[in-house]
């Protein structure tokens, strides 16, 4: 991986013109020191030898417990048409929401 060493205002005002913000003479200086400082600490972590260790998705070793979707076998649909107050040719009835016309 490239190492970077320090970014420059240049390489600050090219990311805050990709982010569309405008950003001071004073920001330019801190964001640069800021975010050099930021990669300095990643450029560490890449020195660290991680060729041997495997990868790890969860810290405490729990998993999740899933089980098959199985849909369950249902035929209430007639009743449930039944049961509402007015039904009609195997439809519920209900007064209407949206009227025609002019309001």
């Amino acid at each position: 991986m490239k190492k970077i060493n320090k970014l420059t205002k240049q390489d600050v005002e090219h990311v805050a013109k990709l982010a569309r913000i405008k950003i001071s003479e004073t920001e330019k200086e801190i964001y640069s020191a800021q975010l050099s400082s930021i990669l300095e600490y990643i450029n560490k972590l890449n020195e660290v030898e991680t060729d041997k260790i495997s990868a790890a998705t969860h810290m405490s070793g729990l998993k999740n417990v899933m089980r098959a979707d199985k849909a369950a076998e249902c035929n209430i649909q007639k009743d449930l048409i039944e049961a509402a107050p007015e039904y009609e040719n195997n439809m519920i009835k209900v007064k209407a929401v949206l009227k025609g016309g002019k309001q």
